[in-house]
């Protein structure tokens, strides 16, 4: 992936990166890290939450749809709104705005207000999003690119190791509104570090609306926007309610200590998924998402059974490790002549995911039961690896020009 940048001499590509620039690396990534807590800290305080403010928990499912819906919507208007504008005040504000989210939520008293909070986190993470994967390889060495992308995407897993987990464990012996006040601490932390390391980024050529045209006149990009939603939709239809599943046969304990144990998992997967997604990129979306599905299904078919359900959120969180990486991946490499459109047209499509897939989700489970959800998202993951399918068999020329790595057999 690249930007908009003068030609840099092949002796610089030599230079290391340095200790001041991998530090701008690490505050991104702990930004990523704030983002992504905020983002899923309702997934394990769903119950509590809507009993507390008064709403079934589909309804609750909300907090996750509502900041879909608006970082869907943000991703790209707020980057084509920003033009030429340093990236990293734009940076600087998303980040504000995500602190003044969770403290709204923090005191909401209501479930409207506990919305209004969310909304604005959700205009706040579209952004944010967009610029991380498209500013990281300027933070570093030409070399050193794909190292911090990974490096931020870990920011990711860490969250889903600590974060959410972190928040639930303090909910058991507080409260859910100390969860979001302790998020705010965080994401506090998070614009401390962007002030102090994170160096200037102007842009060099504002982001046009023709941009995300042209990209969407690629058969390519079509259906990679198409799997990726499908993929993600099957993913949060689901575990958005994973909560109201689990308490059938754990304690709020344990159901922490499970989510725990998903973000392990997903830390490792991300960890050795960077080191082979390279070289072996359908393969490694194709086993993951085939991963994704037996994870599911084993809720399904060990209902009730502790031991296989302790077994099908390990699998979930080894296949939802490496898929985020998978797909930035593949994005990258597609839209390297429009890094930061590609960029929020990957970000929109999966808060659209995020967004339908837990209402719809949400709907199902209030009318039918967490089980009947669980099926319909299988059948969006089975989907999702038919669409794989259809993009392998894509050929170079689709690209009008522009060299498309995802389709080169030699990666696989």
């Amino acid at each position: 992936m690249h930007i908009d940048t003068p030609a840099i001499p092949a002796s610089s590509r030599e230079t290391s990166t340095s200790l001041s620039q991998w530090l701008s690396v690490i505050a991104v990534a702990v930004s990523a890290f704030a983002f992504v807590t905020a983002e899923f800290l309702p997934v394990g305080l769903l119950p509590q939450i809507a009993n507390d403010l008064g709403v079934k928990p589909g309804i609750a499912g909300l907090m996750v749809t509502t900041p879909g819906v608006m970082a869907a919507i943000f991703a790209p208007t707020l980057i084509i709104g920003a033009g030429r504008m340093d990236r990293r005040y734009v940076f600087l504000l998303l980040t504000t705005i995500l602190l003044i989210s969770n403290l709204l939520c923090a005191v909401a008293t209501s479930f409207p207000i506990m919305l209004i909070g969310r909304a604005m986190l959700g205009a706040a993470i579209g952004g944010f999003w967009t610029l991380a994967t498209a500013a990281a390889p300027r933070l570093v060495q030409p070399k050193d690119a794909a190292k911090a992308t990974a490096t931020i995407l870990t920011g990711v897993t860490c969250a889903t190791v600590i974060g959410v987990p972190l928040g639930t464990f303090i909910a058991t012996f507080a409260s859910w509104r100390l969860s979001f006040a302790a998020t705010a601490g965080l994401v506090a932390l998070a614009l401390i570090a962007q002030v102090f390391l994170v160096p200037s980024l102007p842009s060099a050529s504002a982001l046009r609306i023709v941009d995300f045209k042209t990209l969407l006149a690629r058969p390519h990009t079509r259906i990679s926007m198409l799997m990726v939603a499908l993929i993600f939709g099957a993913h949060f239809s689901t575990y958005t309610y994973i909560a109201p599943l689990l308490e059938q046969d754990f304690s709020l304990s344990n159901i922490t200590l499970l989510l725990f144990g998903f973000g392990i998992v997903g830390f490792f997967s991300n960890a050795l998924m960077s080191m082979a997604v390279s070289n072996h990129l359908k393969k490694s979306v194709a086993v993951m998402t085939l991963l994704l599905l037996a994870a599911m299904l084993s809720m399904l078919l060990f209902d009730h059974s502790r031991v296989g359900e302790t077994a099908g959120m390990l699998i979930w969180g080894i296949a939802f490790g490496a898929l985020p990486l998978c797909f930035s991946v593949w994005i990258q490499r597609g839209t390297t002549d429009f890094p930061e459109a590609g960029s929020a047209m990957f970000v929109g499509i999966i808060q659209v995911a995020i967004a339908i897939g837990s209402a719809v989700g949400g709907t199902i489970v209030d009318r039918s039961g967490v089980h009947a959800d669980f099926v319909m998202g299988c059948g969006l993951a089975v989907l999702g690896l038919v669409t794989l399918q259809r993009l392998a068999s894509l050929e170079r020329p689709d690209f009008a020009g522009t060299m498309d790595r995802t389709c080169d057999p030699s990666l696989d």
